[in-house]
């Protein structure tokens, strides 16, 4: 995982799939957050388990510049501190509560969480925007192969036929996410070409993995 290593930024979502006042499940190699962005539009990564009962945080709703879980209700800020307990309302939480936050780096329409202290910013894609987000059953390794190209030290692969498409690649617990990604002047034809070549490719590489896998 080029991209995922000890100290370095991982590529969990495009930055729109992420509205304000909505959090997502996302995952790292060193496990799975709650991504969500506050009415003011702040993307955090929070750890995916409250402490209260341990209810996963990304089934939970935000509500201006928190994120409360879904089960007992227990509200978190965006630094990770415990704010709010609806079964005690008068209670100011203390400091022992809270749930561990992620740094969160936005660019070029990506939202990138920190795995350990990364020295450097987010990669620079090469002037690539991205289009859409994917999920294929199966691993990285099937991806190469389908599409004749090997995944460079950030995470992305250049088709060799269509050089203006870029995938990139974030390994999760039991499949991919593919963001797909296109040079930023293609055409709107350009775009629709793009996302039937990455489907296409995600149905090749499936394929190549329930082979694999008989």
């Amino acid at each position: 995982m080029p991209h995922d290593g000890p100290e370095s930024w991982a590529p969990v979502a495009l930055s729109a799939d992420l509205p304000p006042a909505t959090v997502i499940p996302a995952w790292t190699s060193i496990g799975p957050i709650a991504l969500w962005r506050s009415q003011s539009g702040r993307a955090t990564a929070s750890s995916d388990r409250c402490p209260h009962r341990g209810m996963r945080l990304s089934h939970g709703f935000v509500r201006g510049e928190a994120l409360s879980c879904i089960y007992h209700g227990w509200s978190y800020s965006l630094s990770g501190a415990c704010i709010r307990i609806p079964a005690h309302p008068d209670l100011v939480p203390p400091e022992t509560i809270r749930v561990a936050v992620r740094q969160v780096e936005e660019a070029d329409g990506i939202l990138w969480v920190a795995v350990g202290q990364p020295a450097t910013q987010p990669p620079k894609l090469n002037g690539l925007i991205p289009l859409r987000s994917l999920t294929v059953e199966t691993d990285i390794a099937a991806i190469e192969d389908a599409a004749g190209a090997k995944i460079d030290k950030h995470g992305l692969i250049c088709l060799p036929e269509f050089p203006w498409i870029g995938l990139l690649l974030a390994p999760q617990e039991k499949h991919t996410l593919i963001l797909l990604m296109i040079e930023k002047d293609r055409s709107p034809a350009d775009r629709v070409a793009a996302s039937r070549i990455v489907e296409s490719l995600r149905r090749a590489a499936e394929e190549r993995h329930r082979e694999t896998a008989e």
